[in-house]
């Protein structure tokens, strides 16, 4: 019986001393998207984006003067338009609405796909520095401080100082 009794005291100690050890977790936070506008290759990828958006944005606005142009004639000769041309006309402006929307929803999936293409090299390079700097400061986990609203932070858990130092920025 003393023998049980002692096993079990063991036993609930070691227990007691793992969960006392999880608790010990060290958790920082750093603001991922500051640490993306800080890297230089931030800027030229924006330029590239803001290059390939444009001729979507070109497309966009020839299409939308069209629309435009072509609804304002309708308003204009609707009174004198017999039905069945009133009513091609209106398929018409409705073809082209429609074709607007396509051609509109299209350009912004393809802006954000090539967005995240040109972005993923430099988010895995930031990524691999964060969690070089949470290995060597000993963080189990780090929160994205930009997604997520942290009400009490304190300084000695941000790892920007840290990572900026890894990626060599100032």
């Amino acid at each position: 019986m003393k023998k049980l009794f002692k096993v079990a005291l063991v036993a609930a100690g070691l227990l007691f001393a793992g969960n006392f050890a999880q608790a010990q977790s060290k958790i920082g936070h750093i603001n991922f998207e500051q640490v993306l506008s800080l890297m230089p290759e931030s800027k030229t990828l924006s330029t590239q984006l803001d290059v390939y958006k444009k001729q979507f944005i070109d497309e966009l606005t020839t299409m939308n003067n069209e629309l435009q142009t072509k609804s304002a004639d309708y308003q204009k000769a609707r009174a004198s338009m017999t039905d069945a041309v009133r009513t091609s006309k209106e398929t018409e402006l409705q073809d082209l609405s429609k074709r607007f929307q396509d051609y509109q929803t299209s350009a912004q999936q393809k802006v954000e796909a090539k967005g995240n293409e040109l972005t993923k090299p430099l988010v895995d390079r930031a990524r691999a520095a964060i969690v070089a700097v949470a290995k060597e400061k000993g963080y189990a986990y780090v929160l994205n401080s930009s997604q997520t609203d942290l009400i009490v932070s304190p300084p000695a858990d941000d790892m920007l100082a840290a990572v900026k130092l890894k990626l060599g920025l100032k």
